[in-house]
Parts: C-alpha cells; structure tokens; sequence
C-alpha cells in the first residue's frame, strides 16, 4: 500500500510483509540417519540457500544427546549452522543470548520429552514473544513428539493410552497458541492414542484431532493440512457427532460417543480446516503446496 506525504511529493512505498514462517508438527522418533526426509522437506520450506537452525532441547532430560543427533542430520542435509538454543529454566528463557540466537535462526526445531516442560519454562517469557514475532516474519517452526503437542492452543499432557475414553481422562493445558482449532497428539498409532482424541472431542466437539504417527508431519499451512513422511496422520472430526453421554457422567465413568469421522492420511494428502474434507494430491497441488517430500 502506498501513501503520498504531500501533494507533488513522490509516493513512499511501505516495504512489503514477508509472509508467514510454515509450522510443522513431527509425531516422534522421525528419522535422522538415513534419509533424513521430514527434516529435509523441513529444512526446504525456509527457501533459503544456508539455513541457519536452531534447536530446542528444553523438553528433553537429555539435551547433549538429543542436540547432537539433531546437529548431525541438519549439518548432513545442508544446514549452515545449527545453534543450541539451550533453555533449562525461566531465567534462560529471558536471556538476551537466547533472544539474539532466535532472531538469527530460520528454522527453529523443538525436540521432544514433556511438553509440560515447554509451556513452563517459555510461558510469557521474552523468548516465546521473539519465537512469535519471527514465526510471523518468515521462520519456519518445526517440532516433534513434545515439540509438536506444544503448537497448539489447547494441548495434551497426559491420559492413559489405553483406557482414556473416560471423562477426565485426558489432561489438556494451554499450549503456545502457533496454531488454533486442533489437539495435536503424537507417537498415535505407536502408542494407541486413538481413546485420547476421542474423549477430546467428545467434550471439546469444535476441535479438531490431529493423531501423528511416528516419522510422519503435519504441515499447517492456513486453513490447510499436508501431510507429508513414511507414516500416518490421523483426523479425528467431531464435529458433527449426533450424541454422547459425557455431560451426564462422574469423572472417571465411560463415555459413549456416536458419529466421530476419521480419516488417515498418507505423504502426498492434505485436509481442509475450513470444509473439514480430505484432499486428495491433485487436489492439495490446486491449492498450491507441493504434496511430496523433499528428495535427497
């Protein structure tokens, strides 16, 4: 948009808005020693030549370990530089260093472990505002397992994989809020996560469920869903579900549910927030989102 200061005076030209940065959720244990394909597809999204990433071991108990594994793929696949964003308590999260790294990277990769940890040590904190504001200019977000459960609003910490369809069985907090209307759950078909976004949307109809698989990404691109990786993603659509007994019950007593829509979705899928419906590759390379991962 342009704006003339005075009459006869040339026109100032505001600099244009660089877009929006992709946001990717990862289920777990994705793959860092042979092909590398979801951190490559990943590493892709920036559009740049020399990529600098930076990874954050918050979530996790091992951070050498898990910094190092994260180092050596990223480096592997083309990384200019990989920078430990290394953050253990809150007073780290408000440090000047930690500001100025988030400001350089772009990409910056959450790992995984407890996503109660995330929330705690960035909640409110100097370096959740600098991640925000580069997200909107252009960084690319991505995580896995934890680092994915955190992207949401609304995210799950805990439940029994087995036996969630309970009312209460599903412990959700507020998550960092990258995106709106969906539960994200992780390590889903590994783990028999399917009772956990069920009871979710039993009580919480409006949300969406997102069920990773393990080596398998979400990319959330607007109102749209590609999915991309060897494994599986899973919607849970309750949106439209015709009844359930939940607000009539105890905590901890069963829930019955009717009417729940699930669809899985392979590399080359994606789904619309908007309509709720699955699209199909030719239909997802309409909208303008390349469906396939990133060749070595």
């Amino acid at each position: 948009m342009s704006a003339k200061v005075t009459e006869g005076a040339p026109e100032t030209v505001a600099a244009p808005r660089r877009a929006r940065g992709a946001l990717v959720a990862i289920g777990g244990a994705e793959d860092k020693t042979n092909e590398i394909g979801i951190l490559r597809t990943v590493l892709a999204l920036t559009e740049k030549p020399d990529p600098v990433v930076g990874v954050v071991t918050t979530a996790s108990s091992i951070p050498d370990d898990v910094f190092a594994a994260y180092d050596a793929a990223f480096r592997i696949i083309g990384a200019a530089d990989v920078l430990d964003v290394r953050v253990r308590d809150r007073r780290g999260a408000n440090a000047p260093q930690v500001i100025e790294m988030i400001k350089r990277v772009d990409v910056l990769f959450i790992s995984g472990g407890d996503q109660m940890r995330l929330t705690h040590v960035f909640g409110g904190s100097a370096a959740l505002d600098a991640i925000r504001r580069r997200h909107e200019t252009g960084m690319v977000i991505a995580g896995t397992s934890a680092g994915a459960a955190c992207q949401s609003s609304t995210m799950v910490y805990g439940g029994p994989a087995d036996d969630s369809l309970r009312k209460g069985a599903v412990k959700m907090s507020a998550g960092f809020g990258f995106i709106d209307g969906v539960i994200i759950d992780t390590h889903f078909l590994e783990r028999g996560r399917f009772s956990r976004l069920m009871e979710v949307g039993a009580t919480n109809p409006e949300y969406l469920g997102v069920g990773l698989g393990e080596d398998a990404a979400a990319q959330f691109d607007g109102g749209l869903i590609r999915v991309f990786g060897p494994g599986h993603v899973i919607v849970v659509d309750s949106s439209e579900i015709s009844g359930s007994n939940v607000y009539d019950l105890a905590e901890g007593e069963a829930v019955a549910v009717s009417g729940v829509k699930m669809h899985a979705l392979v590399d080359g899928y994606g789904y619309s927030l908007t309509d709720r419906r699955v699209l199909e590759p030719d239909e997802l390379e309409a909208h303008g989102l390349e469906p396939r991962i990133a060749n070595t």
